[in-house]
């Protein structure tokens, strides 16, 4: 593990730089709480100012000197103080020192710990900060006493008080990054700034000790945290310091706040001292948060409840959380996690007596796709014999976990209690699910149709003919899919959850099939039932998801996309480790990103994804065919290959509706590679088949793929009547007839413009794209647009400005169609254009790169040719147009 890098305090940091000097103030001091961070940033200012500049002192204030007469300033003055003077005249002569050695530079004094200073120290401090050519920065501990003269400073206005706050999420991600040598998934980052509570010292602490435990792995580049906590007795030992002493009284209370949070006010004090419960507010231990219309009570901080818990006695333990879910259920279970929260303290506290409880609370934590707290409460139920619906419940939990085999052995231990009825249908529905994604049997299609056409009721049957139909749509049988779905919708007897599976089976073929509007409906209608089918099937949501997202991305609305993963179920799903919706998410965040032209958060989004669903096949092999596509839109031919192999290893045969995805992505790895024939001939044949199937939705996102690579004249589809071929523009002017939305008839003009070589139709089109925030697509429409007018040398400066101002929009971005401008320049060359583009002149360029001044001209009239550009007035928007943004060659 390598040296803590100094992340996330840019601001800070440059306001602490720009006071040193300021005539307007003598200095800056940042307060703050422990392990914020205050002395790293002053260290950081300190090493960023140049001594040929300042006369620079750095003194770190302890309190073994705060005792001593200019204790804290020792490492400062000279050994020998002389004799006779006064207190005032010791000020006077250290002050006068200190001059002397700065040797006519402004002074910087830099202090750590300022409230530790002895009281002479802080005198001569407050007199050097009265002086004009010096600058006093520093940092001082909330809470503690501090001298007078280091008051004054502030109250004054000598100095700026700076009141330095914790890490933010993206600053926490960023150290966290910055300090394993790679990105960390979001989950993980998430998790250890809420533990943390974005204090550096103590993320450190978690980081070091999840280290030293092999609790931190590294798949696919991306770090994950299993979540498991050490406290490694260097952060015990720091919390502890934090908690202190505490009375019985105040113990009880932060012990039952640990095992119970959020703990409303008026329960707590049924149990407690209110007194206590006043000291442990007072003292910083726990603090009162309005929920709705109940006042809870919390821990300060997230670590104090870990290190209580840690500490407590076993037998203490099970007291205190038997006592929580006493309370609570004398005064009822009224609010919605009440019911889990007492089954938990009842399970916890070796209390738990009844089944139907804990089958309870199992079902909701799923509800709230929590799987690691519904697989202990649905074990504890069966366990507890809550029979053929424990099992039911904990096999379908552990097998959106990944532990299929595990699911299928509790199936099978209750299968004799099962042989008809609804539990029948349930169990059967259940087996099935695990079998066909769990373990990738494709039979069990079969087995599962042959098995309902033995139900008599129609609710069961209806209940078994929605999971056949949503199987055979992932296997691709897309006529039956919608036969069997749609029957289901036709049955009144049908359930709620059979009813709303069956609508997501057929909203996800009909975004598949271009028809997003009647998709869009089907979802409406899915999502306005959630409170009916939510308790039943909660997995439905990731069936729904995925009909939704389809839809999304194949009709180009990012914007809903950014919607869907910033709602309720993406963070539920991140917090319960729900791994199939969060990873499934991360490829759409991914998906957009890369369509905006951020490549770099494509790439890590979609290894992020890679990573969370390492151990599951259903969207793993979907994840790595997007961190191919980010790959390639960065330009990188090797990494792109590496991410198609491993899709190709890992993609299960049952997930067949999800071909289009994976076989672009294979034509985009030929055209990274360089060989735009073998990815036209992928393209092509892509599109031929997504004709035949139907799936027209995907077939214009190949199209344009075709659009993308120059190639809008190439043959598709079928031999017509006539003996030829449709071309892609005119096969795309057909569908843009057939597929709902703005963005087909665009794809379409795309496609014309190309084939007609209308710059002027390019950079219309292009202008519209960008509008949608497709950027990808509009930077490589101006680039076509750019491309076909070489050789009008004086006109294409508007163009290059559009397209540059396009590709800082972008990260890394280097694509067929950006490559088409990219000139043939030698080196000297690239040197001469970018000097020329700074605004050097001519002679200015020769006397430094030792040339005639003929020569440079030369080099610019060539350069200009090969860019057609006029001169010295277009070359710099010329330069940033190129792939690299600015002017550098990304090849």
């Amino acid at each position: 593990m390598s040296r803590w890098d100094f992340v996330g305090r840019t601001a800070e940091l440059n306001r602490l730089l720009s006071a040193v000097g300021d005539p307007e103030v003598r200095g800056l001091l940042f307060s703050g709480k422990p392990g914020v961070g205050k002395s790293r940033l002053l260290r950081e200012g300190v090493a960023n100012l140049p001594t040929d500049r300042y006369a620079v002192w750095f003194v770190a204030a302890s309190a073994t000197t705060a005792a001593l007469p200019f204790g804290g300033l020792v490492q400062m003055l000279p050994a020998e103080q002389p004799h006779g003077l006064s207190p005032a005249g010791i000020l006077r002569w250290a002050a006068d020192v200190l001059q002397e050695q700065a040797a006519g530079r402004p002074i910087v004094l830099a202090i750590d710990d300022v409230n530790l200073l002895d009281p002479p120290s802080a005198a001569l401090v407050h007199l050097i900060a009265r002086a004009e050519n010096a600058t006093v920065i520093g940092t001082l501990r909330d809470g503690e006493q501090i001298p007078l003269p280091i008051r004054a400073l502030w109250s004054d206005d000598l100095v700026n008080l700076i009141e330095l706050g914790p890490l933010g999420p993206t600053e926490t991600t960023g150290l966290l990054a910055a300090i394993l040598g790679g990105p960390v998934d979001a989950t993980s980052a998430e998790r250890l700034f809420r533990l943390s509570a974005g204090n550096p010292l103590l993320l450190r602490e978690l980081v070091l000790a999840a280290s030293g435990g092999d609790e931190l792995s590294q798949t696919y580049g991306i770090w994950t945290w299993t979540g498991r906590l050490e406290l490694a007795p260097s952060l015990t030992d720091l919390i502890d310091t934090r908690i202190g002493r505490l009375t019985p009284g105040v113990r009880s209370v932060v012990e039952l706040v640990a095992f119970g949070e959020p703990l409303g006010l008026q329960l707590l004090e049924k149990a407690v001292d209110p007194a206590d419960v006043e000291a442990a507010e007072e003292r910083g231990l726990i603090s009162l948060v309005h929920d709705d219309r109940r006042l809870n009570v919390r821990l300060a901080h997230p670590l104090y409840g870990e290190v209580m818990r840690r500490q407590c006695p076993v037998s203490r333990t099970r007291r205190l959380q038997a006592t929580l879910a006493g309370l609570l259920e004398r005064v009822g279970t009224r609010r919605r996690d009440d019911l889990l929260r007492v089954a938990v303290w009842r399970l916890d506290s070796g209390t738990a007596q009844d089944p139907a409880l804990l089958l309870g609370a199992a079902a909701q934590a799923f509800g709230r796709y929590d799987v690691p707290l519904a697989t202990r409460l649905a074990r504890a139920a069966l366990e507890a014999d809550g029979g053929p619906g424990a099992a039911e419940l904990l096999a379908t939990i552990l097998m959106f976990g990944d532990r299929p085999e595990e699911a299928i052995q509790v199936l099978d231990s209750v299968a004799g209690a099962v042989r008809d009825g609804p539990r029948y249908s349930r169990w059967l529905t259940v087996r099935a699910m695990v079998s066909y994604w769990g373990l990738s049997q494709e039979s069990t299609v079969e087995a599962i149709s042959a098995r309902g056409d033995e139900l008599t009721d129609l609710a069961d049957q209806a209940r078994v003919r929605a999971f056949e139909a949503i199987m055979r749509l992932h296997r691709l049988d897309t006529g039956a899919a919608l036969r069997l779905a749609q029957a289901v919708l036709d049955r009144p007897a049908a359930p709620t959850a059979a009813r709303e599976l069956a609508r997501c089976t057929i909203a996800h073929l009909h975004a598949a099939q271009g028809q997003y509007l009647r998709s869009d409906t089907a979802i409406a209608r899915v999502q306005a039932e959630v409170a009916r089918w939510r308790g039943d099937m909660p997995y439905l949501q990731l069936a729904m998801e995925l009909a939704r997202g389809t839809r999304l991305a194949l009709s180009g609305d990012l914007a809903g996309i950014d919607a869907i993963v910033a709602d309720e179920f993406a963070d539920l799903a991140d917090a319960g480790d729900f791994r199939l919706g969060t990873g499934y998410l991360a490829i759409l965040r991914a998906y957009a990103a890369r369509l905006r032209g951020r490549g770099d958060e494509a790439l890590k989004t979609s290894l992020g994804a890679c990573a969370v669903l390492a151990t599951s096949r259903v969207y793993a092999g979907l994840a790595h065919a997007e961190r191919a596509q980010a790959a390639a839109l960065r330009g990188d031919a090797a990494h792109t290959a590496a991410a198609m192999a491993e899709a190709d290893r890992i993609h299960a045969p049952g997930m067949a509706v999800l071909y289009p995805w994976l076989e672009q992505a294979r034509g985009a790895a030929h055209a990274v590679a360089g060989d735009l024939p073998a990815a036209t001939k992928q393209l092509s044949a892509l599109a031929d088949r997504l004709r035949e199937d139907g799936l027209a939705g995907h077939e214009l996102l190949v199209l344009l793929d075709l659009v993308r690579l120059d190639r809008a004249a190439a043959p598709v589809g079928p031999t017509c009547t006539d003996g030829g071929r449709r071309t892609v523009a005119q096969r795309l002017a057909e569908l843009s007839e057939r597929v709902d939305g703005t963005l087909p008839p665009l794809v379409a003009r795309y496609a014309r413009a190309v084939v007609e070589n209308s710059p002027a139709d390019l950079l219309a089109v292009a202008d519209e794209l960008a509008a949608r925030d497709l950027t990808v697509y509009a930077a490589e429409a101006t680039a076509m647009a750019l491309h076909r007018m070489r050789g009008r040398a004086g006109t294409t400066g508007p163009a290059r400005e559009r397209l540059a101002a396009l590709l800082r929009r972008c990260d890394q971005v280097d694509t067929p169609a950006l490559r088409l401008l990219r000139p043939a320049l030698s080196e000297r060359e690239w040197e001469v254009a970018r000097l020329a583009a700074d605004g050097e002149t001519s002679r200015a360029i020769a006397e430094r790169l030792f040339l005639s001044t003929r020569t440079v001209e030369n080099h610019l009239q060539r350069v200009y040719a090969k860019l057609g550009v006029a001169g010295r007035g277009e070359l710099r928007a010329a330069l940033w147009s190129l792939p690299g943004q600015d002017g550098t060659d990304s090849a």
